[in-house]
């Protein structure tokens, strides 16, 4: 064979190992089928005759072009191992997963830029974690400083008293956080509520023993900005616990003052005499703890009795008020002495009972639309001094009625003994005239009536003449006639 097809066999070796060693780096770079089939046509176009290149020339791009094939396929590996560095780095800070991707191939520009934006993606969940977490350990530490308590758990240690960089930034730890943030806020929220109700008691027993002013402290300890919860809630029980035991040595005046509470509660809460009558104790001459703790318990009942029923008691004292004002109003509007006001009063007094007697009703009807749905609520009568509340109203009005009746009988009654006395013992009977007549002149067109009348006694008759109210005598006149 001739040494010039000998060097022409060897030239296509040549291409066809180097083709070969394309195909290889096309497939571990991870390039597409139909990529794969551009490319083979372009070193197809390389050989051919047309372009004018020379073996030697072909084979030198060949090489060039598996040179530049695997400086790639270096940077890739390369940039592929930073990224899993740095997701190995953010999934042990946030307890995740690797991204997805085999470590020993090599990655195409899509899987790399796929893998940048899941690496940005957990950088920025990092900061957004690590800032609630910093929030919630401050939050944290200033609440177990406040209820002066230590951290017990490991997991409270670990959030509490370690490295901010070293905690695990996972998703079940932050909602661990959360939930032991949320238990110390309930801590201090019930231990505030504790707080004031004992200032509230303080305050009660401070009124119940008449203690000095200066000499009290509830209000002081709440108002100590400085000391913790917890520092203000021991010192209030302990004062608290000083009050009660000067309580048990002021027994009696305490139940005294006690029973004055529940007089006031009686009155606001519409007690009858019968319901009143039911709680013993009050009645009772024996005055000991266990008489002064009924009474405590009787009036914290009625304290809440009030503070659930507030609403209609404010209206039934609305209503009451009113009522009040409208039967004055009714007093005065028959007061023969109201005529004698100069300043105007008796338009305004006239004016206001009009309206009272308009708009009682109306209340009246907005409160049994109130009473009505409070008793469907509460599945009982809402009552008044012992009985249900629209009966009580309707009595009111009935007495209301039935004292006018009597008012108006009583000064009927008198005017007819006044009648009487006038005929018995011959008084006239005058009334206003529109303008002074002169004495001794009659009403032209009008004549004289006299009215004649015998009175019986038992020992003479008496005949009294009076001025029909047709014919006035002057006012001058001051004579009687008397006819025989």
């Amino acid at each position: 064979m001739r040494k010039s097809e000998i060097h022409a066999a060897e030239s296509v070796s040549c291409l066809n190992k180097a083709l070969n060693e394309l195909k290889d780096i096309w497939e571990e770079i991870g390039i597409p089928e139909d990529q794969r089939l551009q490319r083979t046509d372009a070193v197809h176009m390389h050989i051919k005759e047309e372009d004018g290149l020379t073996m030697l020339q072909l084979e030198k791009d060949l090489r060039t072009q598996a040179k530049m094939m695997l400086k790639e396929k270096s940077a890739r590996q390369s940039e592929l191992k930073s990224l899993i560095q740095q997701d190995q780095d953010l999934c042990d800070i946030l307890c995740d997963d690797l991204f997805p991707i085999h470590p020993e191939r090599v990655p195409s520009q899509q899987q790399l830029q796929n893998y940048r934006q899941h690496i940005n993606a957990r950088n920025q969940e990092k900061e957004r974690r690590h800032a609630e977490f910093v929030e919630m350990k401050r939050q944290i530490t200033v609440l177990m400083e406040d209820l002066e308590q230590h951290p017990d758990t490991s997991f409270e240690k670990d959030a509490v008293c370690e490295d901010e960089d070293a905690f695990c930034l996972s998703v079940e730890n932050l909602s661990s956080l959360k939930v032991l943030l949320h238990q110390l806020e309930s801590r201090k929220a019930e231990s505030e509520a504790l707080c004031v109700s004992i200032r509230g008691r303080i305050a009660e027993l401070c009124e119940m023993l008449q203690v000095p002013e200066e000499e009290r402290e509830g209000e002081s300890l709440m108002q100590n900005t400085y000391a913790s919860t917890k520092s203000r809630l021991n010192a209030l029980q302990a004062e608290l616990q000083r009050l009660e035991e000067l309580k048990k040595k002021n027994i009696e005046r305490v139940i005294h003052t006690i029973r004055s509470e529940i007089v006031k509660f009686w009155e606001k809460c519409y007690y009858s005499p019968e319901q009143r009558q039911a709680f013993t104790p009050y009645h009772s001459d024996d005055l000991d703890e266990e008489v002064l703790r009924e009474h405590e318990l009787e009036l914290e009942r009625l304290k809440q009795d009030y503070a659930e029923h507030s609403e209609l008691y404010d209206a039934v004292i609305t209503w009451s008020s009113n009522w009040t004002l409208y039967q004055e109003l009714e007093k005065k509007a028959t007061d023969p002495s109201r005529f004698n006001n100069r300043g105007g009063n008796l338009l305004k007094e006239e004016k206001q009972r009009v309206d009272l007697q308009k708009s009682l009703p109306k209340l009246e009807k907005s409160l049994k639309a109130q009473i009505d749905q409070w008793e469907a609520t509460h599945c009982k009568e809402f009552r008044v001094n012992g009985q249900p509340f629209l009966q009580y109203v309707e009595d009111q009005w009935n007495r209301h009625h039935m004292e006018k009746e009597r008012e108006k009988q009583e000064r009927q009654m008198k005017k007819m003994k006044q009648t009487e006395e006038d005929l018995l013992y011959g008084t006239i009977i005058r009334t206003p005239t529109k303008r002074r007549l002169a004495a001794g002149t009659p009403t032209p067109g009008k004549s004289r009536k006299v009215l004649t009348a015998y009175i019986s006694t038992p020992n003479t008759t008496l005949r009294s003449i009076c001025s029909s109210p047709s014919f006035r005598p002057p006012l001058s006149s001051n004579k009687v006639s008397y006819a025989v």
